[in-house]
């Protein structure tokens, strides 16, 4: 079985990718310290795959670290680089600890890349790397504009550094710019752990739902859209996910192809935030309390995805649609808290 690292194979959109990987019948180790991650969603892995998968737990910015990862594993073909700080509202406010984590990481890790001449490379990228685009649906060609916030300044650069790699060297890479990763396993095994307050929408609507946010606020009324609320382009995390293992095998099948492409993620449709809470109140069964505040920092007004690119050359499907998205978000979300119920159950009995 062909090997490959996968770095934040604990976070959300690596810990699917993982398994789909494992689906597909490849080997795969892990880089995650855990900052920002949860280590028991590898036992969620393993409830699906029945596969143990073993985590590095190192920190991508330790060049001496990272590179004894590549000592241990001589054999890694392919890399899917993950591992990244993502809240658009925090890297307004601390931009410096985005630029040093994000782009640290991925050079330590193009320079073992380089040193272990690694076949593959595949980086998540993002639709924030557009800024706010004149035209929508954007597709791979569509000229980016500024980054509306150091998180999506940090994807533009870090695409760069990646052009420059890939002139030298026989290492051939994908970029995946992906939109707004949804919902959780079919399975409910494994699903979106975000620390603290989300900063995304879906997982902020239903831990609302739950009553661990007592109100959610939708960010602004009064932009250019159809019901005034921003508009985001919703992806099934499986479907995101499924798509790296079809990058990797698009890069093995094509030996004398591009050094480097670029794909992007998305369903091609707008959906709006009343339209997003609206879609969950209809898989739920239950009204969200909800609040119109100011516009955010950072926010897009609107973007989503051309996909064509993405279902002609790499053979992608979207098999999940908002309702499905909705639905998993849901269930991951009340297993969640029947799991913390028990925890705190279990935990006044021992005292």
């Amino acid at each position: 079985m062909a090997k490959i690292l996968v770095t934040g194979g604990c976070g959300y959109i690596g810990s699917h990718t993982i398994v789909d990987l494992i689906e597909n019948g490849y080997d795969v180790v892990s880089i995650d310290d855990n900052s920002r991650s949860s280590e028991g969603i590898l036992n969620g892995i393993e409830a699906i795959t029945g596969k143990s998968v073993k985590n590095y737990k190192v920190d991508l910015c330790n060049y001496d670290e990272t590179m004894a990862v590549f000592q241990e594993n001589t054999d890694i073909v392919g890399i899917i680089h993950f591992a990244a700080y993502k809240a658009v509202g925090e890297s307004v406010h601390f931009p410096l600890m985005y630029f040093e984590n994000n782009l640290f990481s991925l050079i330590n890790l193009l320079k073992c890349t380089q040193d272990f001449e690694v076949p593959y490379f595949v980086f998540s990228s993002s639709c924030t790397v557009y800024g706010t685009p004149q035209i929508i649906p954007v597709t791979e060609a569509t000229a980016t504009q500024p980054a509306e916030s150091p998180y999506g300044a940090t994807k533009q650069m870090g695409e760069q550094i990646i052009q420059d790699a890939a002139r030298v060297g026989n290492t051939r890479y994908i970029l995946l710019r992906y939109f707004n990763p949804v919902g959780a396993h079919p399975s409910i095994s494994i699903g979106e752990m975000p620390l603290g307050r989300p900063a995304n929408l879906v997982p902020a609507i239903t831990q609302t739902a739950v009553g661990k946010i007592d109100k959610l606020t939708v960010f602004g009324s009064d932009y250019d859209t159809r019901d005034g609320s921003c508009m985001r382009d919703f992806i099934h995390v499986s479907d995101i996910a499924h798509a790296h293992t079809l990058a990797v095998e698009f890069l093995a099948s094509k030996p004398e192809g591009p050094k480097l492409d670029t794909f992007n993620l998305g369903s091609g449709n707008g959906v709006t935030v009343f339209e997003a809470i609206k879609a969950f109140e209809k898989v739920s069964g239950q009204p969200l309390n909800y609040e119109v505040g100011e516009r955010r920092t950072g926010d897009v007004e609107a973007i989503y995805a051309d996909n064509k690119k993405a279902v002609e050359e790499l053979g992608w499907q979207v098999r999940y649609n908002l309702d499905d998205m909705m639905r998993t978000a849901w269930a991951w979300e009340q297993k969640l808290l029947h799991q913390g119920a028990l925890f705190d159950s279990q935990n006044s009995k021992l005292n």
